[in-house]
């Protein structure tokens, strides 16, 4: 099923890219759209949006940034323990959920070119993440980047499989 979500995953970034502007690089993705709207067109990103919204921060995204975004797929909010995202979701953990979410932005807009094995970034939450880069494959803490420089009108967004988590 993980192979199926994930053929359905490059499926839609395909399907997506061939109907948007290309730019220099044949890893880049330009969508005309900002990060929410993007996120909303995919299938694949629902949770996430479902979390943004629960955690008022739409109107942020929708702002100007630029901002990186590391965007977990339903099936990396799906990793996590049963009732996990239910929890987040209700409004007396909006705080809790505002902390992940927000762990996974960078600000600033960061390439995929510009990731240095080692390397580490402080996110909108205030903690850091790091970036391993090992047998071509980039990862962000524990999650493996899926697909890299999906570029909205205010940053860029790489899909992740797992939902990476602050220190609580």
């Amino acid at each position: 099923m993980k192979k199926l979500g994930t053929v359905f995953m490059l499926a839609m970034l395909i399907v997506a890219s061939s109907f948007t502007t290309k730019t220099n690089s044949v890893h880049e993705t330009k969508i005309d759209a900002d990060i929410v709207d993007l996120a909303v067109s995919q299938d694949f990103l629902t949770t996430l949006v479902a979390a943004v919204k629960a955690g008022d921060l739409v109107d942020v995204l929708k702002g100007d940034g630029p901002f990186t975004v590391f965007a977990p797929t339903n099936e990396a909010f799906a990793k996590l323990p049963a009732g996990t995202v239910e929890t987040l979701l209700k409004p007396e953990n909006k705080a809790q959920l505002v902390k992940i979410l927000t762990y996974h932005v960078v600000p600033g807009k960061v390439m995929s070119t510009d990731l240095k094995n080692g390397q580490t970034a402080k996110t909108v939450e205030g903690s850091t993440i790091k970036v391993t880069l090992k047998d071509g494959k980039a990862m962000i803490n524990n999650a493996t980047v899926t697909a890299a420089d999906i570029i909205a009108d205010n940053g860029v967004v790489h899909v992740i499989d797992t939902v990476i988590m602050p220190s609580m």
